[in-house]
């Protein structure tokens, strides 16, 4: 791993990952969690101040990047709540079938390799009736957009840590047999083809 991958990349993630208008968002989807939580691509902890402690009694988190997780130590000691890491993928995840109440996936599906995989595997870990909570950039419903997030996507995944600008977000949990029970979508501030939101609750 180069010096760009390890010092300079996960610099960049976070500092548009806290991004005003993603924090916005985040603070609608990961107050919603309980019980025992697996996040999805924790890096940083970004999420970790919007956890409720009454609610969550411990957060999994899942992610291979152990730069990036070194970034979530002051976030870390600033919650009350139980916080292990798992260094592995969403694609592969050692826990037992129906074993946790909640999964969050926040801007982590542009990114995994086999994101319908990593889907199949929250799935699989939830217990009956818990939820999938997400907040992921995605294709974008214009034509015109989705065209340039096309022609971006080569190079930007190259440069964002296999970041991709318009998966189909809505089809990929379709192809997991997760239906969305809640969804809102909308443009947030920022270049189009990066911007396009989708958030909400599936199981």
């Amino acid at each position: 791993m180069g010096l760009y991958n390890r010092y300079i990349l996960p610099c960049c993630i976070d500092m548009s990952c806290g991004a005003k208008a993603v924090t916005k968002l985040r603070q609608k989807v990961v107050p919603l969690a309980n019980g025992v939580v697996v996040e999805i691509g924790i890096g940083s902890g970004q999420n970790l101040p919007h956890y409720n402690p009454n609610k969550v009694s411990k957060i999994i988190g899942v992610d291979p990047n152990e730069y990036i997780w070194k970034r979530s130590a002051k976030r870390r000691a600033a919650s009350p709540i139980d916080i292990v890491r798992i260094g592995l993928s969403g694609e592969d995840i050692p826990l037992g079938n129906s074993s946790v109440d909640t999964v969050v996936c926040t801007y982590t599906l542009c990114s995994i390799p086999d994101p319908v995989k990593a889907l199949l595997e929250m799935r699989r870990i939830l217990k009956p009736g818990g939820k999938v909570l997400f907040s992921e950039h995605g294709m974008a419903p214009d034509v015109d957009v989705a065209k340039w997030q096309s022609r971006v996507d080569p190079i930007w995944k190259k440069i964002a840590g296999g970041c991709h600008t318009g998966r189909d977000i809505l089809e990929l949990f379709r192809q997991a047999d997760l239906k969305i029970d809640a969804l809102n979508e909308k443009y947030i501030p920022g270049p189009k083809v990066f911007s396009y939101n989708y958030w909400g609750a599936a199981g």
